[in-house]
């Protein structure tokens, strides 16, 4: 995998993906979303990963996995057929570096119509044709390529043309959704599974934990080891063992003493098991990992490792959390730019807000840590707040 990790999500607006109604989002480098429970923050980080499977042309696989049903992506509260969105793209400098947008169909699995903007050159694709058009700094001899679509595909047109054809800039685009990753089903079931191949992806929950760890072969295993010392001083070494074929077993060594105890991954602790997916997600070769709930299963003073670990990992990240030990270990601009207030409003849309932009929020920044002001604040409150600021959304 090589994916483009210059680019970055800077902002998305979504209609008619579940909760996510005329919703609105600002991404920073590390974005936390936190709010109620059921306001949809996993159905942000669902959408996300949507957009990489639009790419990847896998929709159907991906459904199968979650048991989902086509017409369960559409929401119950709009009558319209499509799920219609915008992403808008940032470069390494965080300058604007495009946009896509598309309507995708539940039911033919797939983007009835796409624009994708890219610098100097924009992909169109709607009905039968699907055209590539060089619209700045032309010269006398640059043509248009166009072309009939003549062929079935899943998701974006992307995931079916040929990646000769795409300029730099619309390819790019295309490798960092396809870089994606979401662990939003993470579990200590699947993260335990052995599995022969993890193709770059520890997979659907985590499952292919043991064969992800394998590709990183032993100097990614001992670097990642090293991390875990800080706050596992036992812990030695972590190794996989390729046993009957070509099944990958996880094992991690610890020393006691004279003692050298060696644990397979189906006696690892929780914790630790999660904590190994978050190092080795951070330490892949994908551009984007979406983490819910990061600090399920992980003890309090671990927090802060983990925050630290995210918060210098070469990837975008998006999470979710309910504890404002997370929000504790922000400095306030990174809570600023970072913290995402997530809501419903009378009609069950969610709804976005930064979260340190509410006015009561904005004056305990200045005498509380972003931690302290989110326990001293009642959330259920914070709706009639919003509504009274006007628009409320990001």
């Amino acid at each position: 995998m090589t994916p483009s990790t210059h680019l970055q999500i800077r902002s998305l607006a979504v209609n008619n993906f579940k909760s996510l109604v005329d919703f609105k989002l600002t991404l920073a480098k590390f974005t936390c979303l936190t709010g109620l429970n059921c306001v949809g923050k996993t159905t942000v980080l669902q959408f996300i990963d949507f957009l990489s499977q639009l790419v990847r042309g896998d929709i159907q696989d991906w459904l199968d996995e979650r048991q989902w049903k086509p017409k369960e992506l559409r929401s119950k509260l709009n009558p319209k057929k499509n799920i219609e969105f915008c992403v808008w793209l940032n470069d390494a400098k965080e300058k604007p570096a495009g946009q896509w947008e598309a309507h995708y169909n539940p039911f033919e699995s797939r983007c009835t119509w796409e624009r994708i903007d890219m610098l100097d050159f924009v992909l169109e694709a709607k009905s039968d044709e699907v055209r590539i058009v060089k619209v700045k700094n032309r010269s006398p001899g640059d043509k248009d390529w166009q072309s009939s679509i003549n062929f079935d595909y899943q998701g974006s047109i992307l995931s079916s043309l040929r990646e000769s054809l795409l300029p730099k800039p619309v390819h790019d685009c295309k490798r960092f959704f396809d870089a994606a990753e979401s662990l939003d089903m993470l579990t200590p079931e699947r993260l335990r599974q052995r599995t022969r191949d993890a193709n770059g992806s520890l997979g659907h929950g985590g499952r292919n934990l043991s064969a992800f760890l394998y590709e990183m072969g032993e100097n990614g295993q001992s670097k990642l080891a090293e991390k875990l010392k800080k706050v596992y001083p036992n812990l030695q070494d972590i190794f996989v063992k390729s046993i009957r074929s070509g099944w990958k077993q996880l094992h991690v060594r610890e020393l006691y003493g004279n003692t050298k105890l060696s644990t397979e991954a189906l006696h690892i602790n929780d914790g630790l098991l999660r904590l190994l997916a978050i190092l080795a997600e951070t330490a892949s070769q994908h551009s984007l990992v979406l983490f819910d709930e990061i600090e399920n299963g992980i003890n309090p003073e671990v927090v802060e490792f983990v925050l630290d670990i995210l918060l210098k990992a070469k990837q975008q990240v998006v999470v979710t959390t309910h504890s404002p030990m997370i929000l504790n270990y922000l400095d306030d601009e990174q809570a600023k730019r970072g913290v995402m207030y997530l809501y419903k409003t009378a009609q069950g849309h969610t709804k976005s807000i930064p979260f340190f932009s509410i006015p009561s929020l904005k004056k305990k920044l200045t005498v509380m840590g972003p931690g302290e002001a989110f326990v001293d604040t009642n959330l259920t409150e914070l709706a009639e707040e919003i509504a009274s600021m006007g628009t409320g959304e990001a």
